[in-house]
């Protein structure tokens, strides 16, 4: 298989002798459900650009304070977001030992940054675990071709008539707070680049 890279798995079976039939099934599933082929590239050893580009995407909504690093509390609001548990203590450490041994930045003044958070994706990629970037994707709206689904994009609001739709004051928060973030140069507009 190392001769190979677009080979993914190897799985010697006999349906005669009723041999590793499950792990068959198993294996053919998971590669439909979470190919590895649009999120990897195994020539390369790296991510393919749409799916580093929906990571960073998914990096830039979790880091609430906008600081470009990942936090420990950041990070367990993702993993609750995306997993629905939180982050123990344990795994954190791993996660973070794992960054500072084979990434260089990917731990900066004890947070996560988006470097790593890359590194981190690619590692389970390449161990096999692309079903974990997948599900994070999903959860943020990714469809398989790694576009916004439409109804990410647009969701469906049920307005009867004679009624209307208002933004609450959270609402206005959340957009204030969101344009203040991406207002680098504090001028009170928002330039392409930004």
């Amino acid at each position: 298989m190392n001769d190979y890279p677009d080979i993914e798995t190897c799985i010697e079976c006999s349906a005669k002798q009723l041999k590793n039939i499950s792990e068959l099934f198993y294996y053919a599933q998971k590669a439909v459900l979470h190919p590895t082929a649009p999120l990897y590239s195994p020539d390369q050893g790296k991510l393919k650009p749409r799916c580093a580009e929906a990571l960073r995407r998914v990096f830039k909504i979790c880091d609430n304070d906008n600081d470009g690093y990942l936090s420990d509390h950041e990070l367990n609001e993702f993993q609750k977001r995306c997993f629905n548990a939180p982050l123990q203590q344990a795994n954190l450490l791993e996660v973070k030992s794992l960054l500072k041994k084979y990434c260089d930045d990917g731990i900066v003044n004890d947070r996560m940054s988006e470097t790593g958070f890359l590194f981190l994706h690619t590692i389970f990629i390449q161990r096999g675990r692309h079903e974990t970037t997948w599900k994070v994707l999903r959860k943020f709206g990714y469809t398989d071709q790694l576009e916004l689904s439409d109804d990410y994009l647009r969701p469906y609001l049920n307005i009867e008539a004679g009624n209307s739709v208002e933004l609450t004051e959270a609402g206005y928060e959340f957009l204030n707070v969101l344009f203040q973030k991406s207002d680098r140069d504090r001028d009170s507009f928002l330039s392409p680049p930004e």
